[in-house]
């Protein structure tokens, strides 16, 4: 908590005037028992109307001046930690954009979301709340507790047993809610990675009749978070009664205690009156106090989760590496894995690839193609061997500036709400309609394009839901020309595609000036047979490296993969 309350630096006014403000108006509420107390002794006792009307005047116009107090202290506690809440948001986002991918894959889309939104309004509530009564509920319940004894020390000794009882109570419940808010929270992020996979795989689930299933999980996991929080808010719902069951007992024993030294003429009407309105004080403010206690919790609970994410190591490490001799790219026997202890995703890769040379990789499912891809930009960093970029190992290259030289073609098209400009200049903004076109002419998509109402300034949905498969697939593949990249991955990137356009995207790219490194990723023998190398990797490892005719001569994996789609177009 300490490190987010840092983000509080540019409202220190309103965290000053907030609880001044606050003290002031409590201020004036700890003198009204002893109005109460002079109306009582002094006015009624001896029937002066001028006094009795005097005292009231004076506490209409504190009522007042309270009002004015608390309204404006409000105000300002608000802004505090409205700015604090959108000050955390801001960072959080902002950290998300520096983190590895091995940390978000660690962290979780849906862990990340919970903490953006209903872990920052836990800690927003809690500041809030803090500065209002953190400072107002202690000073006036001690407040209370020292002027009780101004007033009668004999009839505020009950004061004496009361409050460390209520002390008690209210640590106890914190200590046993604590951990309960932590789980809650672990299960609200599996309860949200949940709706996400239902919502993004929603046609999955109607196309196999699987929305029977999907209900009962989710409300498998909705009935457990419902448990955890049954649990808290049984513990929790205890401590108002518990606090007022205390107070009012108090009460009873401070009027007990006030009629038997009443009846010694130790204690007058009045002071009777004072100390009940203290009594009445204490119990407001100890059960304000309880409230802010468990939002508190809350949100040192979530605070600890937000500060994880901030204090969690963004920006990958770079090396000390000033270059050498050496390919334009290569991979010296690289292995990584996605996590410790698990089998390894490549193992001892080794290939290389000069400027304008065109490098095919190909294999079966998992056998680790995309993985070589997210190396190379490094998404990730490999666990052994070295990877190098014009003879500069990559560990030793500020991450961005590495991508600046690469145009990328993920596996899945992914596409921003807007239009097709607006897609297609998205890595190089500020570029000529002139070289946008040319990028959509060597990408295949300006046919369509020209079709379309707009042209270039055609909207474009979310994740391109208005478009086809190919369409997206063109576009993402314009948006990767328009950087005139060094070196260009196709991770997949024509699988959407018939050939005929396929072949004429392989010949557009063949002819760009200057011509760039090209790493095609695919499953086709068609798309990479043309490749000046083909790399064929299986389950991770490479089995073989060369031209289209001496793997099918050399290399028994990548003959069952041509003849088996040769069977299959000819089938």
């Amino acid at each position: 908590m300490k490190k987010l309350l840092s983000y509080l630096k540019g409202y220190r006014l309103d965290c000053v005037l907030g609880p001044v403000l606050k003290l002031m108006e409590a201020a004036l509420e700890l003198a009204v028992p002893f109005f109460i107390l002079k109306i009582t002794n002094i006015g009624i006792v001896n029937g002066d109307r001028k006094y009795i009307l005097t005292l009231m005047g004076i506490l209409i116009v504190m009522g007042f001046g309270g009002l004015v107090f608390s309204v404006s202290a409000q105000y300002f506690c608000a802004r505090a930690a409205c700015g604090f809440g959108a000050k955390v948001r801001e960072a959080l986002y902002g950290k998300i954009f520096t983190l590895s991918f091995d940390r978000l894959d660690d962290m979780g889309a849906s862990g990340i979301i919970t903490r953006m939104t209903g872990d920052t309004d836990q800690v927003q509530n809690a500041v809030n709340l803090s500065l209002r009564l953190l400072l107002r509920a202690p000073v006036i319940v001690f407040g209370a507790l020292v002027l009780a004894f101004t007033v009668n020390a004999k009839g505020a000794l009950v004061f004496c047993v009361m409050i460390p009882l209520l002390a008690a109570v209210i640590f106890a419940v914190r200590l046993t809610t604590s951990p309960l808010h932590r789980k809650i929270r672990a299960e609200l992020d599996g309860m949200t990675q949940i709706t996400r996979e239902n919502l993004s795989g929603t046609r999955v689930i109607r196309a196999l009749c699987r929305e029977g299933g999907e209900n009962a999980r989710f409300s498998a996991a909705a009935v457990r978070l419902e448990k955890m929080q049954d649990r808290a808010g049984v513990i929790s719902s205890l401590l108002n009664p518990l606090t007022y069951v205390i107070v009012n007992l108090s009460i009873v024993a401070l009027i007990f205690v006030g009629g038997r030294l009443s009846e010694k003429s130790l204690i007058t009407a009045g002071e009777i009156l004072a100390l009940y309105n203290y009594m009445t004080q204490i119990l407001f403010e100890l059960v304000k106090l309880a409230n802010l206690i468990i939002t508190v919790t809350r949100g040192e609970v979530c605070g600890k989760r937000i500060t994880a994410v901030l204090e969690c190591r963004g920006t990958q490490e770079v090396a000390d590496d000033n270059g050498g001799d050496g390919p334009f790219l290569q991979f010296d026997d690289v292995s990584f894995s996605y996590h410790k202890g698990s089998p390894p995703a490549v193992s001892h890769v080794s290939f290389s690839a000069e400027k304008g040379e065109k490098i095919g990789i190909i294999g079966g499912t998992g056998s680790g193609k995309t993985t070589v891809a997210a190396l190379l930009c490094r998404f990730y960093d490999p666990d052994d061997g070295k990877i190098t970029v014009r003879g500069r190992d990559v560990l030793s290259c500020d991450p961005d500036e590495l991508r600046a030289s690469f145009g990328i073609v993920l596996q899945k098209a992914e596409l921003f709400s807007g239009t097709v400009r607006s897609n297609v200049t998205y890595g190089a903004p500020g570029i000529s309609d002139e070289e946008t076109n040319a990028a959509l002419e060597t990408a295949q998509a300006a046919e369509f394009v020209s079709d379309m109402p707009l042209g270039l300034d055609s909207p474009v949905e979310q994740g391109g839901r208005n478009l086809s498969g190919g369409q997206r697939q063109r576009i993402s593949v314009a948006r990767a020309l328009a950087k005139k990249p060094d070196i260009l991955i196709l991770d997949d990137s024509a699988s959407a595609l018939d050939y005929m356009t396929e072949l004429k995207l392989r010949r557009g790219i063949a002819a760009l000036d200057p011509a760039p490194a090209v790493i095609i990723i695919s499953q086709r023998v068609s798309s990479v047979r043309n490749c000046d190398r083909i790399l064929v990797l299986d389950e991770g490892r490479v089995c073989g490296l060369g031209t289209h005719d001496a793997l099918y001569d050399d290399c028994p994996e990548y003959r069952e993969i041509c003849d088996t789609q040769t069977r299959r177009a000819q089938a």
